[in-house]
């Protein structure tokens, strides 16, 4: 084969996981909206450089821009050969892409090539990547749902990290989407990322999974935080078989505090996120809530919203939402350790 190579999404699909480096070579602001899966930032022009080359194009002309780019490109390349690749072997094979597979990710993948390297260029770069991955959530093929019901402080998190510890194969929504899906889900120091970095997240958990095997994951709601899960997706879970998990609402609270501690520990903060139930359960409410926070009564409180919100909330919906939700598992759980998650995990898993 003639390097660089230069191949469609489809060709590369089938050796994603075997490139020995997977080298997005667009600015960092384009690479934190969403990347390849793996890949590293090797940015040909960097945020700053880019806007200047773009404005030279745009208000002077292209040979203007070439000759203002061309130095920078080059010096850039040179850098990441020298500082990331330099101990590299002749068999190192890398996968170099940029925006539309155009000037940024050529240029890198030539002078690649000329040192030797078999290097792989993404026809249409990340575009092409980003249509392929829009294009399989829009009519993905069956996945083997078991869906985890349950109130929320029942455990449903917990349950699947569990699982995916003892190796069943777990779609964590929350954990891709930096949240935990209630309107005290947001996660401390940690933004949610973009929806497109969501979805990517979402195709490459599903791909690398045994589809004759259960895929197990908690029952959500359309969106998780400000990302929404795909409608395909979405789809299938609701209408996949379902497990009932059953805790006590003392261990309910217990488990609440013990994973919301941030909130504990800060009821200012804990307040401003209550504050967006207002106009669900009136002034008078929050602000009785506000005041077992700022006194520090904290069981009380979780306690209070388990029943007066949370509760009538997932009653609602659970059987509207998940057809299948009236023939669920019942799996009951007795307290909230460690070993009695990995009870649980392996009384579902072993299912």
């Amino acid at each position: 084969m003639k390097y660089p190579a230069v191949l469609n999404f489809d060709e590369i699909l089938p050796q994603l996981d075997q490139f020995d480096t997977i080298i997005d070579a667009r600015s960092e602001s384009e690479f934190a909206l969403d990347h390849l899966p793996g890949a590293i930032n090797c940015p040909v022009l960097n945020d700053e450089e880019r806007i200047l080359v773009g404005t030279t194009y745009k208000q002077v002309n292209a040979f203007e821009a070439k000759k203002i780019g061309a130095p920078l490109v080059a010096r850039n390349i040179a850098h990441h050969i020298e500082t990331l690749w330099q101990d590299k072997p002749r068999d190192w094979k890398p996968l170099v892409y940029c925006w539309r597979g155009g000037n940024r990710s050529g240029s890198m993948a030539h002078i690649l090539a000329k040192v030797g390297w078999p290097v792989v260029q993404l026809d249409g770069g990340y575009k092409a990547y980003r249509a392929y991955v829009a294009a399989a959530l829009e009519n993905p093929a069956p996945v083997p749902f078991r869906v985890i019901c349950g109130t929320t402080g029942s455990g449903k998190s917990r349950l699947l990290e569990t699982l995916a510890g003892i190796g069943a194969q777990v779609l964590d929504l929350e954990r891709l989407a930096a949240h935990r899906g209630s309107v005290l889900g947001n996660l401390p120091d940690e933004p949610q990322p973009s929806q497109k970095r969501f979805e990517s997240l979402i195709w490459d958990t599903l791909r690398k999974f045994d589809m004759s095997k259960p895929v197990f994951v908690e029952s959500e709601s359309k969106k998780v935080g400000n990302l929404r899960v795909p409608d395909a997706v979405m789809a299938m879970m609701r209408s996949s078989p379902c497990v009932s998990l059953m805790l006590s609402r003392a261990n309910r609270v217990r488990l609440l505090i013990e994973d919301y501690d941030h909130f504990m520990k800060d009821p200012a903060l804990l307040n401003a996120q209550l504050d967006h139930l207002v106009q669900l359960h009136g002034r008078e409410k929050i602000g009785a809530w506000h005041e077992l926070a700022n006194t520090g009564r904290m069981a009380e409180l979780v306690d209070q919203l388990l029943v007066d919100h949370y509760d009538p909330a997932y009653l609602r919906s659970i059987d509207r939402n998940f057809l299948r939700f009236g023939d669920a598992q019942v799996l009951e759980m007795s307290d909230i350790g460690k070993d009695d998650f990995i009870k649980a995990a392996h009384t579902l898993h072993g299912a």
